[in-house]
């Protein structure tokens, strides 16, 4: 008996405990989300986050006297992330709601999306970051093409060992490569969770500090539904629970390698050429002896 599905470990004809022994080890590979209850725990706020509707819904509320915040039951190492998100409505100057990953320690990685709100009628602005070792300072920042408090929209992080893409509702806003070999540290050794919060940053979210929160609006809430990882699980033992280094497509369908095509390509542009306020990449007032090194790489590449 073959084992012919992308969504198996091999594609080799076993005896039938071997092939229920496979079939096991490749089921704690992928992570199939949808539920809260199973997939994540709310780790602060006192009350303030809530998991409703059987774990289709979670929601984290801020007031002024605290925020809230949860975090995944699991580890990952590589993967794809998926969450729906509807931000909080009107006057949302001076909440930032994140939806990121994060490792460990003192050197941590870190893929970041952050909201950041803003006066009633004006956009929300979505910031983005990548940390190596500790090292972040790579911020881009995007306007999107709807309302993100109106609706629920897929917010979406794919992480692997040739890139990161972050992608709003299916289209890539932002791709940062590794460029190792450049002397540009890259997330691909430390496991990180997936971590969402919302909190007060009026010192700087909203125009510089300058827009404060109206705290006779509060509570704000965010909601979230429809988390779906796809991704490597990190093992308790402290190695992933399906191998990182291989390149084969079949053995990790999470994996997803693969540069991004030339639809996707000509989608990022897009989204660059019309909807980016700011790219770290372009701020020579912020690096007047040099713009960092995927910057110069990235444009001549």
């Amino acid at each position: 008996m073959a084992l012919s599905s992308p969504y198996f470990c091999s594609n080799a004809s076993f005896p039938l405990f071997l092939l229920m022994s496979t079939i096991l080890n490749c089921l704690s590979n992928i992570a199939l989300g949808g539920n809260f209850y199973q997939d994540v725990e709310i780790t602060w706020g006192d009350g303030r986050g809530k998991i409703m509707d059987k774990g289709k819904i979670l929601a984290l509320s801020l007031d002024q006297a605290s925020g809230s915040g949860f975090q995944s039951k699991n580890e990952y190492l590589y993967g794809k992330f998926d969450m729906k998100l509807k931000l909080v409505p009107g006057n949302s100057a001076g909440i930032v709601t994140a939806y990121y990953l994060r490792s460990q320690g003192s050197s941590w990685d870190e893929i970041d999306f952050e909201f950041l709100g803003n006066l009633s009628g004006e956009p929300y602005i979505v910031h983005t970051n990548v940390y190596s070792q500790g090292k972040g300072d790579r911020e881009q920042q995007f306007y999107v093409w709807f309302d993100p408090t109106a609706n629920f929209h897929t917010y979406s992080i794919l992480w692997n060992a040739g890139h990161v893409v972050f992608y709003v509702d299916g289209k890539p806003i932002r791709e940062f490569k590794n460029l190792e070999p450049f002397g540009v540290p890259y997330p691909k050794n430390q496991s990180m969770r997936i971590y969402s919060s919302i909190w007060n940053a009026d010192d700087w979210a909203t125009r510089g500090g300058l827009v404060k929160t109206n705290w006779s609006q509060a509570p704000f809430t965010s909601v979230f539904k429809d988390l779906r990882v796809n991704a490597c699980i990190w093992s308790n033992n402290g190695v992933p629970s399906c191998s990182a280094n291989s390149n084969s497509s079949t053995n990790n369908p999470w994996r997803l390698s693969q540069e991004l095509d030339s639809t996707s390509q000509k989608r990022l542009k897009w989204v660059q050429k019309n909807y980016m306020v700011y790219n770290y990449c372009t701020d020579t007032n912020r690096f007047p002896q040099g713009l960092p090194v995927e910057c110069t790489v990235s444009a001549n590449s």
